[in-house]
């Protein structure tokens, strides 16, 4: 699989407002509260004066990950937070150019504080995180019939819709109600 075309600031944004919408004070899908509000800001910018927001996120994301490995983890697929070895390593690398111009994503982290509303969909419309294709996706997509995950149409491809998809599938949750998106891997 290649990361060749992954647009990696989107998917790192995908990442933060799907990870600020399921905090315990929003949606409640994973147990943090707040960590990438203001309450978090202030509880961890004194240790990481310049990259705070980063592990402010970064914890959002170690959680999320777990929290939804626990309800539904996909044999042979992905979710947002578990994507293949090579995109997950790609991402790595990206992250490290973001810690290096911090600065630059104030703004954007800034507005993630600012989020107030378990509204997913909402959420990612607000910041222009949702295609056309993703829009027109999005009414196919539902939950399973346990209603713990939201199997994405097709399988895996890698390509920046797919990761759009991923996040915007936990739109099909409720407060309180965790579903998990995942695209099955076509060749596991």
């Amino acid at each position: 699989m290649t990361t060749a075309g992954i647009d990696f600031d989107r998917l790192l944004k995908l990442r933060l407002v799907a990870g600020r919408v399921g905090e315990m004070d929003l949606a409640k899908w994973w147990n943090t509260r707040g960590q990438l509000s203001r309450l978090g800001t202030a509880a961890v910018r004194r240790g990481f004066p310049r990259t705070h927001y980063f592990a402010q996120a970064r914890s959002v994301f170690a959680v999320a990950a777990f929290r939804c490995r626990e309800v539904f983890d996909p044999p042979h697929g992905v979710t947002l937070w578990q994507l293949p070895e090579a995109i997950e390593e790609e991402f790595d690398v990206h992250w490290e150019h973001c810690l290096d111009r911090a600065d630059q994503w104030n703004p954007f982290f800034l507005q993630i504080e600012a989020l107030k509303e378990p509204d997913l969909k909402a959420a990612l419309e607000s910041f222009s995180l949702i295609s056309d294709a993703g829009a027109d996706l999005f009414p196919r997509m539902r939950r399973s019939s346990e209603g713990r995950a939201v199997p994405l149409p097709g399988g895996f491809t890698g390509t920046n819709l797919d990761m759009e998809l991923l996040a915007l599938g936990f739109a099909r949750g409720e407060p309180g109600s965790l579903a998990v998106p995942y695209a099955r891997l076509d060749n596991p």
